[in-house]
């Protein structure tokens, strides 16, 4: 081996590393989309429309929640309640829902109780409005969804057909600042990827997820399992109740329901950063390790392949090795212009990504740091023990 050989040996190393984990990760996302069930618009009529209660939390949503309860409540579906809970907002959210509910006589408007001890806010104010709910289903959402006509009827078309106790649906996602088109579609893509929709959805494995946009209960199965009572907890209380569900045996199925509804979450790169900082790292089930793995493989798979190619040219490690990084960026590419295709974007938002990844590796260290070292998340305004 050359003197030559010696110097461009270690960037052969990394190059050939780099290429296989993109081939791999591509094989495993290609993999886990093939069992991702979409569910489809239906306009046609159900056998029988029954009772369902829409539970809807409302902390400091003023912005969203119009639009939001104005498209839950505009549904094509004729048995149904949308139940609103005010969880002591300190902003108009409280004139806002109060302004519709002449309007609306399905809409009933709950003033939330003082937050009880050993309970977090979004659990609490689920709970409450479970206790108030007459349906037969119970659809609990968030207040900044905007649903489609048909997305009643289309999701019991599912609950109906599959014998369902549990559908929980992920949404379409709506993005319009920078930081959103940067960050928000790696994050997206990150919790796509970390759920297995094979296992999920399968009665022989344990795993679960739970869409916090979209948990469509049975009502007698929730109250079984100990609805939000038994998550009351937890700062990831939808992950946790699918898990319970599945654990007792429910049926369930996560889906794609971007076709019944969509979200636009967070607004700022503050409000990401803030959003999701209250329980990534405890969505990672509370692990450094897990933490540290996935930080490594994003940044392998979205970054790396950028600065491998510019190191071989630099390096001159000649055209084989330099082809090599450039198919391994261009694989990458694509697969975030696949995404990009999914999420609605311009597939030119693809370039933003590596800028993206870095401030999520970055939201996941902070999470991470703040439950371990502080032992609290944060979130609306209130700091929880951790």
């Amino acid at each position: 081996m050359t003197v030559c050989d010696h110097q461009i040996f270690p960037m052969t190393l990394i190059t050939s590393a780099q290429f296989l984990l993109i081939v791999f990760v591509v094989i495993y996302l290609s993999f886990n989309m093939i069992h991702l069930v979409r569910v489809e618009s239906d306009f046609g009529e159900l056998p029988s429309y029954p009772f369902i209660s829409v539970c809807v939390p409302a902390r400091n949503e003023e912005r969203g929640v119009r639009a939001c309860l104005e498209s839950l409540l505009n549904q094509d579906y004729p048995e149904y309640e949308v139940i609103v809970v005010d969880d002591n907002s300190t902003d108009g959210t409280t004139e806002v829902i109060c302004s519709m509910k002449e309007q609306y006589p399905n809409l009933v408007f709950v003033s939330g109780e003082r937050l009880a001890p050993d309970w977090l806010g979004k659990p609490y104010a689920l709970y409450q409005a479970h206790k108030k709910a007459r349906g037969e289903y119970l659809l609990f959402t968030d207040a900044d969804p905007v649903y489609q006509p048909h997305a009643l009827k289309s999701a019991m078309r599912i609950m109906m057909e599959k014998d369902l106790d549990l559908l929980t649906l992920m949404p379409a996602t709506k993005f319009g600042s920078f930081w959103e088109r940067a960050v928000q579609p790696v994050i997206f893509g990150f919790i796509a990827a970390l759920t297995r929709f094979r296992k999920v959805n399968s009665a022989k494995y344990g795993s679960a997820v739970g869409f916090g946009a979209f948990l469509l209960f049975k009502k007698e199965p929730y109250q079984r399992i100990g609805g939000h009572f038994s998550v009351r907890a937890e700062v990831v209380e939808d992950v946790m109740l699918a898990r319970n569900a599945k654990r007792n045996g429910l049926t369930m199925l996560a889906a794609d329901g971007k076709n019944l509804f969509s979200i636009r979450m967070y607004y700022s790169l503050k409000e990401i950063w803030v959003g999701w900082r209250k329980n990534i790292f405890l969505a990672l089930k509370g692990s450094i390790l897990r933490t540290c793995h996935y930080i490594f493989m994003m940044l392998c798979f979205v970054l790396t392949p950028y600065l491998v190619v510019i190191s071989n040219l630099l390096e001159g490690t000649g055209w084989i090795w330099t082809g090599i990084s450039m198919v391994g960026l261009m694989m990458t590419l694509v697969a975030g212009m696949v995404l990009c295709h999914q999420l609605d974007l311009d597939k030119r938002s693809v370039f933003l990504f590596p800028l993206g990844v870095v401030v999520m590796s970055a939201i996941m260290i902070n999470s991470m740091v703040q439950v371990i070292f502080l032992g609290q998340t944060e979130w609306r305004g209130r700091v929880y023990e951790q």
